[in-house]
């Protein structure tokens, strides 16, 4: 028996179906009896590496690219996106410390085995699509600060397992402040160079209030409309792999699941936790809307890639006053904006991991090697980075950095698909008082706004999803190709209802075999 165990240990790929991420759930003392802000102290640190996800480089071109547009007009649409986060991360974070499973072990134990297959791959795709970005941030952040070339730097972001490897012995209280500062690094750089282009303030304001023209299908501005800008922004800020994360991470702390009062403790620190660092998420990606607003002439930036962004803020020519133009000229402003891309996907590298082996644990119980697992994610999402990099090589610069850019916008769109899954799910269980209890199910005010949320992210990018499609084809497609784009879309959605209404059925079937299984041992006690 006990070679067994010993062989066990030994393999890459092993069954799994105990805690969520065991060799940190339960891990972080927090004190009893002490002041507000020692104890939040305490708790403070998985809220970070979600909000990670929030102000990841996918964010980046959405929010400079919707200010140059619009000026402030969409700066509502980056308020209600924070706000509808700060509701979802609540949820998934009480979920895990009140029923002590993941998201994902979750929707598993509720569902059969077979949809657990599908939402992991969904998922899986998604989590993809989002490593995707980062491997275009970082290495386009290669290139500019080291001149390293393309495919060179995309190789080179795969060695960010290193890292991982190295994380993965210092403990995770020190990786959450390792993420900490990252996010500090990315906050310095927009608010200096936002600081220096002396934004109308009134306007930023004003824009925090939404208006019929936010989500409105006129004027076109550079191919986006309002709504496409606004569908851009939702679609790059709320990530379904941040909810199955945070439901995680959420069990780190030290929890005494037999005290109620323990428990409603660690939620509510766990949710200060949470909307602070998100709110720093808003900040930041305000003053990237703003920096597309201030820091640049009115539409100046005709290239919204990395790349454009990067030469943009060297370009005495493009930029808004002579206090900014002073400093371009130091190459500060450009420098910078490369740090912050390169800190924006290294912390990436270390939620993305966490998030992938949550969902392999919770929906098919299988685990691996964090180093593993990030070894093969980053591969596959290298592929089609080099690709796109080789391909349009002989091409002309601007060429090339619309290829990528346009690849990590399409990339998105795998996003659209999972995000219903989790958010769906969340909100059916956090409502249950058979999941949650009497005391830690959602209130009323919780209940409506979550629906509302949940209702109108699902119909926003659906609505989103033609355009989505539509832009693999390019600027110049012809009008079939625009129909038959359409017509993947319909069918996209047909699919997507469908599978919604299999994960409803599965969960409301589940939830009544759990509820007669209770019947049964309390009337087996009696």
């Amino acid at each position: 028996m006990k070679n067994d165990d010993t062989n066990k240990k030994h393999h890459l790929i092993q069954y799994a179906n105990g805690k969520s991420l065991e060799e940190i759930n339960g891990t972080v003392e927090v004190p009893k009896g002490k002041g507000f802000w020692r104890t939040l102290f305490m708790y403070s640190g998985p809220g970070a590496l979600v909000a990670v996800g929030y102000m990841d480089p996918g964010n980046w071109s959405t929010s400079i690219t919707g200010g140059q547009n619009f000026q402030y007009l969409l700066m509502s649409v980056i308020l209600m996106s924070s706000l509808i986060a700060m509701l979802l991360q609540y949820m998934a974070a009480k979920l895990g410390i009140v029923s002590q499973m993941d998201l994902a072990q979750a929707i598993r134990a509720r569902t059969s085995k077979s949809l657990g297959v599908v939402l992991w791959i969904l998922t899986e795709l998604a989590i993809m699509a989002t490593d995707i970005a980062e491997v275009i941030g970082a290495a386009i952040a290669l290139y500019l600060l080291f001149h390293i070339p393309l495919v060179y730097a995309v190789f080179i972001t795969v060695f960010d397992v290193l890292l991982l490897l190295l994380l993965t012995k210092v403990g995770f209280r020190k990786i959450e402040a390792i993420v900490v500062c990252l996010i500090l690094v990315i906050l310095f750089v927009f608010v200096y160079e936002v600081a220096l282009s002396h934004p109308d303030w009134a306007g930023v304001f004003a824009g925090l209030v939404p208006t019929t023209k936010t989500f409105a299908s006129d004027p076109h501005v550079q191919g986006m409309s309002p709504i496409s800008g606004a569908l851009g922004i939702i679609g790059a800020t709320v990530m379904p792999h941040n909810l199955y994360l945070h439901s995680a991470i959420s069990q780190s702390r030290k929890i005494d699941h037999n005290d109620e009062e323990d428990v409603a403790r660690t939620v509510r620190f766990s949710t200060w936790d949470s909307n602070i660092q998100l709110s720093f998420a808003f900040v930041v990606n305000s003053l990237l809307l703003i920096m597309g607003v201030a820091v640049f002439k009115n539409g100046a930036v005709k290239d919204p890639s990395f790349f454009g962004l990067f030469q943009a803020l060297s370009n005495t020519s493009m930029l808004s006053n002579g206090l900014l133009i002073g400093v371009a000229k130091s190459g500060v402003l450009s420098v910078l904006f490369a740090v912050a891309l390169l800190a924006s996907g290294q912390n990436s590298t270390i939620t993305g991991t966490l998030t992938g082996q949550v969902i392999m644990e919770g929906f098919v119980h299988m685990k691996m090697p964090l180093w593993l697992r990030r070894l093969v994610t980053r591969l596959i999402s290298v592929i089609p980075v080099l690709i796109c990099v080789v391909m349009t090589g002989s091409k002309p610069p601007l060429q090339q950095h619309e290829a990528l850019n346009t690849l990590m916008n399409n990339s998105q769109v795998f996003l659209a698909f999972a995000l219903p899954f989790s958010m769906l799910p969340l909100l059916m269980m956090t409502n249950s008082k058979l999941e949650m209890g009497d005391r830690f199910k959602n209130n009323i005010l919780v209940k409506i706004f979550g629906w509302i949320s949940v209702i109108a992210l699902t119909f926003l990018n659906m609505k989103g999803l033609p355009g989505s499609i539509e832009s693999f084809y390019g600027d110049a497609a012809t009008k079939s190709q625009l129909a038959t784009a359409d017509m993947i879309a319909y069918v996209l959605i047909a699919a997507v209802l469908a599978l919604l209404i299999w994960t409803i059925y599965d969960l409301y079937r589940g939830n009544r075999r759990l509820e007669a299984k209770i019947k049964a041992e309390a009337a087996a006690k009696d």
